[in-house]
């Protein structure tokens, strides 16, 4: 489990969707409400918006990731609780992992993110 969390966390710094496409299962989605407006977007929605985006380690920011919990509710299923930061936005994400084909896959993204001060 840590392995793909690991792998997760790369991706987004490096913005590599490669790497991010072997954590996500392809038909995972990302959800996010912070705003007060609902984003939900698919896969094939979401890896565009990573590849546009400059990588926060091309950037030179500091890599803040952080494994906050992981809890299981059978042998092939997880969720887990992370934290990391792109730019100014310091987010917190609720990852459930399911377990196929021999690995863990990330199947859904719901996330929250607060700005963090300059």
């Amino acid at each position: 489990m840590a392995e793909v969390l690991s792998r997760y966390f790369d991706g987004l710094y490096h913005s590599d969707t490669g790497i991010l496409k072997e954590v996500f299962h392809p038909l995972a989605h990302y959800v996010c409400a912070t705003d007060g407006s609902l984003v939900h977007r698919t896969m094939d929605a979401y890896f565009p918006v990573v590849d546009d985006r400059p990588a926060p380690a091309a950037r030179g920011e500091a890599r803040v990731d952080e494994i906050v919990s992981i809890a299981f509710a059978g042998p092939v299923t997880a969720v887990a609780r992370v934290r990391c930061a792109i730019g100014e936005k310091l987010f917190t994400d609720i990852l459930t992992l399911v377990r196929l084909e021999g690995r863990w896959q990330i199947i859904s993204k719901v996330f929250h993110y607060d700005l963090q001060p300059a």
